[in-house]
């Protein structure tokens, strides 16, 4: 059988450089926080467990982080969630010491930093199988700038060459500051030598810190090979300490899922400006201009065109359907569905529970909220449609809406087939429109109507001779 995987997050920094109240480890890339982006490479590893350790806002991170084990896991992993607390921080052997009793000996043990949003799961299992539960394993990568990380220094010049300690920068000679090779503060190890190596650790340096990466030295007195996985993917091993390197990772991202969605055959018109927040999964064909924000989990089928600056959050829209510019859609937890070949906006806004059919017309400035459009229906123009039923081919005019609140409860509007609503109407619910009705322009309807029939409800028209409009008093 495999060697059993435990993975251990760093999460416990404060991130004083984020100046910000929130802990570092919850700041959001692609629409999720760092910590998230971590869990779910662990997850895509079969981990056993991840255990998190927290310091800094902790019962936020811990709270956050169960949010996260209890959403529905996009891998199919159940990835065990454990915290432990480092208080106070006294460096990242310390903080790898209190993990240390949730950690079983037949294990190997995976070190990630919460904060390191990009490593893929394909580094992390070529690190997994070079330790191959019998060597310490260290990620590695080349810098051409490396200040301020701890640099790997061999046994010789080679870089096959025996890995023989990492030196942190703050300790490191001129000599050994010259080496571009650095750790990336990830590395895997068997826990039963991980045991004895932390309780051998002192805080003899430049920061009076219990440093992790000594375990290397101890690793090389005891006779364990040290080996090193180098990779040449910068961003994979990334930190973020910043706003200003959060936005940079944050658009690295971006590019790659562009990329990939490229690569599956989406047409994007500038892949510099999508933003995908959550998942977005495409069909054959389908063409996304500039400046879109993609939500949550959305859905595009075969040949959807979606316009440009458009938001859509939690929505599947199906075949052929046309999204047209400025609009925006946000299903939240109920979810939006589009019917194939439904055009909708511009500016239009579409709210959770908006479920339409085929063919179904949504135009500009109309809002649509928990309501059913059946095939065909159209509502072209400045309209509300909350709360209703909606049957085929109805034509909604604009200016209409239905008055769905009472001020205490919501009530629903029922409005069947072929039902012609003209401009300016008020349907106050429950009502219901019957099948080939017409409700003519500047109606405020409060009984149902029969089926076939005209119904008109507002006051006469009055015309009122010699009638003098006011004017403005003069000032004084």
């Amino acid at each position: 059988m495999a060697t059993p995987i435990d993975v251990v997050i760093m999460a416990a920094g404060k991130g004083t450089r984020m100046k910000s109240t929130r802990p570092k480890v919850l700041h959001r890339l692609g629409g999720r926080a760092l910590l998230a982006h971590v869990i779910d490479c662990a997850a895509r590893l079969s981990a056993r467990q991840a255990v998190v350790i927290t310091g800094h806002g902790a019962m936020e991170v811990e709270a956050a982080c169960a949010r996260v084990a209890d959403a529905k896991d996009p891998f199919g992993h159940d990835l065990g969630l454990k915290f432990v607390r480092q208080e106070p921080q006294l460096g990242t052997g310390h903080a790898v010491q209190q993990a240390l009793p949730l950690l079983a000996d037949d294990g190997v043990t995976l070190v990630l930093s919460g904060d390191v949003p990009l490593t893929q799961a394909a580094t992390l299992q070529a690190l997994l199988d070079q330790s191959d539960g019998q060597r310490l394993a260290l990620l590695t990568l080349k810098m051409a700038d490396p200040t301020g990380y701890g640099r790997i220094v061999r046994a010789g010049d080679q870089a096959s060459a025996q890995v023989r300690a990492i030196v942190e920068h703050k300790d490191a000679s001129e000599a050994q500051r010259a080496i571009h090779e650095i750790y990336s503060g990830i590395m895997a190890v068997p826990t039963r030598l991980l045991r004895g190596w932390l309780a051998r650790l002192d805080n003899k340096n430049a920061q009076n810190e219990y440093y992790l990466t000594d375990i290397v030295k101890f690793a090389v007195a005891d006779g364990v090979a040290v080996v090193a996985h180098q990779i040449t993917d910068a961003a994979q091993v990334a930190g973020v300490n910043s706003p200003v390197q959060l936005a940079e990772l944050e658009r690295v991202y971006q590019l790659r899922q562009a990329t990939a969605l490229m690569e599956q055959g989406v047409r994007l018109a500038d892949p510099a400006r999508l933003d995908v927040r959550g998942t977005l999964a495409c069909g054959q064909d389908v063409e996304i201009d500039v400046n879109c924000v993609f939500e949550g989990r959305v859905s595009l089928g075969d040949r959807v065109h979606v316009g440009a600056n458009c938001v859509i959050a939690n929505a599947t829209i199906a075949a052929g359907a046309v999204i047209h510019p400025f609009t925006h859609i946000d299903g939240e937890k109920l979810g939006v569905q589009v019917g194939e070949g439904a055009l909708i906006g511009p500016f239009a806004r579409l709210r959770p529970g908006a479920n339409l059919g085929a063919e179904v017309h949504i135009g500009n400035f109309v809002e649509v909220k928990n309501s059913t459009l059946a095939r065909g229906a159209k509502a072209n123009h400045l309209a509300y449609l909350g709360d209703a039923t909606v049957g085929e081919r109805v034509n909604y005019g604009a200016g209409s809406i239905t008055a769905n609140y009472d001020g205490a409860n919501k009530h629903r509007t029922v409005i069947e087939a072929d039902v012609h609503i003209g401009s300016n109407c008020v349907l106050v619910a429950p009502i219901t429109i019957g099948q080939g009705g017409t409700v003519g322009g500047g109606s405020t309807i409060t009984r149902d109507t029969p089926p076939g029939v005209l119904t008109v409800a507002r006051a006469k028209q009055v015309s009122i001779a010699n009638w003098k409009r006011p004017v403005k008093q003069p000032k004084g």
